[in-house]
């Protein structure tokens, strides 16, 4: 029978994982097998979960609050179809028009000093260039020492390098990484478009975390139709000495939830990957104390965040992660559909949070889900039981 149930569920499942191995994995027992199969069934009929979310999350030790609060990737998808639609994506997606956006806007960002478009090699301007000759004259003219260089469409900390000096050559420069290796900036430019912006300088508080990465915040914002920002949960992403990104899925980082109402930075855990995770005070390498700590003018830090999303009513929800700098919060990125990993930093879900201001937005358009989203075509779910579910 169990072998049955195991093969229906596995032709119904979304995750990449064997459902028979991963079951065999969270419990060796016969018994413990089956129950964690019911239960895993009873979730992907009333939440649409995937077997990676349920082996990712260790949905079989969760409380009944963690598991009806869980924001899984298919209902997250229905609710994000509407709420940032496709008509949107470029904006938070591309850098480039993300950074240009939001500079336009007041929201605080590091300078923008140069766009790399190799496809627009035949436009002159004092930002956009599409050779290496026209990117040296911009870094040149503007006596640019240092930077951090992007592509333009990555995301999880990808494709970052953090360049900490700049030798300019006749026909090329030698940038020099923070980790001290040395690059042709000609080696660097090809086909794939990049920005050049200026190195984001944090707090004493957030560089004594570690001090060779930029250490995040990541902010869920909700705006609504009258106007009001939300912030819905706070986590602090650290990365590790040596590397220059502090993205929780490079594993090997530390996290930690921060109280949303007081800024206390509390749970910290060491994330090594899934299942792999290690309850921590203090950071393992710099010994600088986490849990109880209270991140310095929060409040202040809360309220800018807020106008961040009110400018940027394109994303309805997102996710930014913010620098935390002496002159207060700079975007470092802007994220319309994010991963669901905060809400094991966080110990609890945020889908209550990203369905009220789904509902929101459908009673403001009259009930017309249509109104505004595009449809939903990210979903991969196709049971439309599940979807009127969702609605």
């Amino acid at each position: 029978m169990i072998n049955k149930i195991l093969k229906r569920l596995v032709s119904l499942l979304l995750g990449n994982r064997s459902l028979r191995n991963w079951a065999k994995t969270i419990d060796s027992g016969k018994q413990g097998r089956r129950r964690i199969v019911a239960d895993y069934k009873k979730l992907f009929k009333s939440k649409g979960l995937t077997t990676d979310e349920y082996f990712d999350f260790e949905f079989e030790k969760r409380d009944e609050g963690f598991r009806q609060s869980f924001l899984g990737l298919n209902e997250q998808r229905f609710y994000l179809d509407y709420l940032n639609p496709v008509k949107y994506y470029s904006l938070a997606r591309n850098k480039y028009l993300a950074h240009k956006t939001l500079e336009n806007t007041g929201v605080r960002k590091s300078e923008l000093y140069c766009y790399y478009q190799p496809e627009a090699r035949y436009i002159a301007s004092d930002e956009c260039a599409g050779d290496l000759s026209g990117v040296l004259h911009i870094l040149e003219s503007k006596g640019i020492e240092s930077c951090v260089i992007k592509t333009t469409e990555s995301s999880h900390g990808d494709n970052v390098w953090v360049i900490k000096d700049i030798q300019f050559e006749e026909r090329d420069a030698m940038l020099t990484r923070f980790d001290g290796s040395v690059i042709r900036l000609s080696e660097i430019l090809g086909k794939e478009p990049l920005i050049f912006e200026s190195v984001v300088h944090q707090t004493k508080q957030f560089a004594d975390f570690n001090e060779t990465s930029v250490n995040t915040v990541r902010f869920m914002t909700t705006l609504y139709p009258d106007g009001t920002a939300k912030i819905i949960a706070t986590f602090v992403k650290i990365g590790s000495p040596g590397r220059c990104v502090d993205n929780a899925g490079e594993g090997g980082n530390v996290d930690a939830c921060i109280d949303v109402e007081t800024g206390e930075i509390k749970d910290a855990v060491l994330f090594n990957g899934w299942r792999k995770t290690i309850e921590i005070d203090k950071h393992p390498d710099s010994g600088v104390q986490l849990n109880g700590v209270f991140v310095e003018n929060w409040q202040l830090i809360k309220e800018e965040v807020k106008r961040f999303q009110q400018a940027f009513p394109y994303c309805k929800a997102a996710g930014w992660d913010i620098a935390i700098t002496e002159d207060g919060p700079v975007v470092i990125e802007v994220n319309d559909f994010w991963d669901r990993t905060g809400q094991y930093f966080i110990r609890r879900g945020w889908r209550n949070e990203i369905r009220d201001c789904y509902l929101a937005w459908k009673q403001y358009w009259g009930g017309n889900v249509n109104r505004y989203a595009t449809g939903n075509w990210r979903l991969p779910l196709k049971d439309r039981r599940m979807i009127a579910k969702f609605s």
